[in-house]
């Protein structure tokens, strides 16, 4: 199972819709959830922020799950590795969990249960546009171990 951790819900119809598709032929493959955790108001104390969202995300959180944070500041990786990374943890856990935090990014004790950290792109991208670039490339990632053909 892949299980896709959010820190917010999506506001906007679009993007949701956009999202729900990704979900559908993502299913078609392999089974995916999406769960979303309450977002905390931004305030001054941005460590509260961070700790609060960090530990909404870790109890969701299983011993046993293959933790990737899509993280900024962790390594950059092309499509077909990324395809081939799934494949062979698909091997040795039963979950892999994909966190993506708030807009103030990751608390520490969820950095520090990660077992890798993922970035996209050295472009910043908001969270919620994050989610469907992550589903985008999942799918992506089937299409590859299928040898299904796919726009580039």
């Amino acid at each position: 199972m892949i299980k896709i951790l959010c820190v917010g819900k999506i506001k906007d119809k679009n993007l949701s819709n956009l999202i729900d598709d990704y979900i559908k032929k993502i299913n078609r493959y392999h089974k995916l959830e999406v769960i979303e955790v309450k977002d905390e108001a931004i305030n001054d104390n941005q460590e509260f922020v961070l700790n609060s969202e960090g530990e909404r995300v870790l109890k969701k959180i299983d011993d046993s799950d293959y933790v990737i944070l899509m993280d900024l500041h962790g390594k950059a990786i092309d499509s077909v590795s990324f395809a081939n990374k799934l494949d062979k943890l698909f091997i040795n856990y039963s979950k892999i969990v994909f966190v993506i935090g708030g807009s103030l990014g990751l608390s520490k004790d969820l950095i520090n249960r990660a077992n890798e950290r993922i970035k996209l792109s050295d472009l910043t991208f908001l969270h919620n546009m994050t989610r469907l670039i992550l589903l985008e490339q999942i799918y992506r990632s089937f299409k590859i171990l299928n040898n299904e053909t796919y726009h580039k």
